[in-house]
């Protein structure tokens, strides 16, 4: 059977915490905290458990409204960058959903509210009980608040806002780890995320737990699990850092790395071709629960900005970083 390709074509959720977002103000949650709502966990449904205002709801809920008006909350992205879709998710909303939705955007270095100008991403509309609502956004502008309304009252489970990070200034000959998230680093397309998503590799920090990395599904035929990253442009590459923290009995048996520099190619273009690529690691031994320090000797001088990892023949891996000088 052909394997399937998961293509994220470079997106990520630029609404998701540990990029720094946050919500800076809400209207009303009554019923839910408006933090829940960018929450990196899939939404449940806790059965029969009640807080002192009501039903316990994972999302934002606010109270049924008795006066003009809407409710709304506006997010501070950690990153500023360009949205090309959006997810309102209404999960275990059923009965207490909004009627419409719409969202606004807006650009500035400062948190001041009243000050904010707002430009239309999404227009007025409809959503339904317990459904994911996708849109593709044609606005391109660079945004750095979000602001989020709900007609006129109700619950929203999450809100996705994927898109692309805004490239920063960063030197060229600095140092640096090429496959940061919080730099613009991300996931083109892998072959398997059952357990654990592939963009989770290229987060700050150590992993949380197992759910905190990328984790493929037990492999019952021939082959081996993968995944392509666009990096930041780099070349002399020193050290390269794979961590298997969390992962005790569902480690890779080993791994490589491949490393190619292209231009401007398509997603399918690109996992076509990377079977060709340049080893920048060759099959090398994984062990549990660790941090594998290498130092590159087989692309010292070459330039990369695509990584692919393989991964034999499956399991799961917390961090990857890889040092190199941008260019």
């Amino acid at each position: 059977m052909k394997e399937k390709i998961i293509f994220t074509n470079g997106l990520i959720d630029l609404a998701q915490p540990r990029l720094g977002t946050k919500v800076i103000y809400k209207t009303d949650d009554f019923f839910a905290s408006a933090n829940r709502i960018i929450s990196p966990t899939i939404p449940v449904f806790k059965d029969g458990v009640f807080d002192k205002h009501g039903k316990w709801m994972d999302g934002w809920e606010s109270r049924r409204k008795r006066t003009i008006g809407h409710d709304y909350i506006i997010l501070k992205l950690g990153k500023p960058g360009k949205i090309s879709k959006i997810d309102v998710d209404t999960s275990h909303f059923i009965g207490n959903q909004p009627a419409m939705i719409s969202i606004e955007g807006a650009f500035s270095k400062l948190n001041k509210i009243n000050k904010l100008k707002w430009n239309s991403i999404l227009s007025k509309k409809k959503v339904k009980a317990n459904s994911h609502h996708f849109f593709s956004i044609k606005n391109k502008k660079i945004f750095s608040h979000i602001k989020f309304n709900i007609f006129p009252d109700g619950g929203v489970a999450r809100l996705r806002l994927y898109g692309s990070i805004a490239k920063s200034k960063i030197f060229k000959n600095k140092k640096m780890n090429l496959a940061s998230l919080l730099d613009g680093a991300s996931v083109i397309a892998c072959n398997n995320e059952h357990f654990g998503k592939a963009e989770n590799i290229l987060a700050p920090g150590k992993a949380k737990n197992m759910g905190d990395g990328w984790e493929t599904r037990r492999r019952r035929d021939k082959g081996n699990d993968w995944l392509i990253m666009n990096s930041i442009d780099g070349n002399f590459i020193d050290k390269i850092e794979i961590s298997t923290h969390h992962f005790k009995g569902n480690f890779p048996s080993h791994c490589s790395l491949q490393a190619a520099y292209l231009s401007s190619k398509s997603s399918k273009q690109i996992v076509n071709s990377s079977k060709k690529w340049k080893y920048l690691l060759k099959n090398t031994k994984l062990s549990a629960n660790k941090t594998h320090i290498f130092k590159n000797s087989l692309m010292k001088k070459e330039k990369i900005n695509h990584i692919k990892i393989n991964i034999f023949p499956d399991g799961g891996i917390s961090r990857f970083r890889i040092f190199g000088k941008k260019i």
